[in-house]
């Protein structure tokens, strides 16, 4: 009888703190310049996502591409990050743009694209990649691919 009531007591706390989904991508923000030297332009900003799971775990980013209006400028990294349970949550993110894909001449620069972008008050915006979901030692790997159209 024991070992029954610790057994139902097991298979409700595993059934109830699973992980049903990965968390959700919300948008990026408060974007800001650290630094602007003749090679690199460095930008911080906050990734904010949802976790919808009973359980937290760890969650982290490597090489997540950002392409403003169809070219690609910079790869985004975060230090692993821990995810609370049931809540809204922001990741800091460290962009580092090679201020060569910016300020090139050729069809690869964007300057011409983002003056564009200026003139119309808008731009758009894409991240591509993979969010790193760790939970109880085990993980699982989630790709991101999200568009944001920024007015301004």
């Amino acid at each position: 009888m024991k070992n029954l009531l610790y057994f139902i007591l097991l298979f409700t706390l595993i059934t109830s703190c699973s992980v049903k989904e990965k968390p959700i991508f919300i948008k990026v923000d408060n974007v800001k310049v650290t630094s602007f030297k003749g090679d690199t332009i460095r930008l911080k900003a906050q990734a904010f996502f949802e976790n919808p799971n009973d359980v937290g775990g760890k969650i982290s980013t490597d090489e997540i591409k950002v392409i403003v209006n169809g070219a690609e400028v910079a790869q985004v990294s975060s230090d692993e990050f821990e995810v609370p349970a049931r809540k809204e949550f922001s990741i800091p993110l460290l962009v580092v743009i090679p201020a060569k894909k910016v300020f090139d001449n050729n069809k690869n620069g964007i300057l011409g694209g983002l003056l564009n972008s200026f003139l119309n008050k808008s731009i758009k915006v894409q991240f591509t990649g993979d969010l790193k979901y760790t939970v109880f030692g085990y993980s699982s790997i989630y790709p991101i691919d999200q568009i944001q159209e920024i007015k301004f």
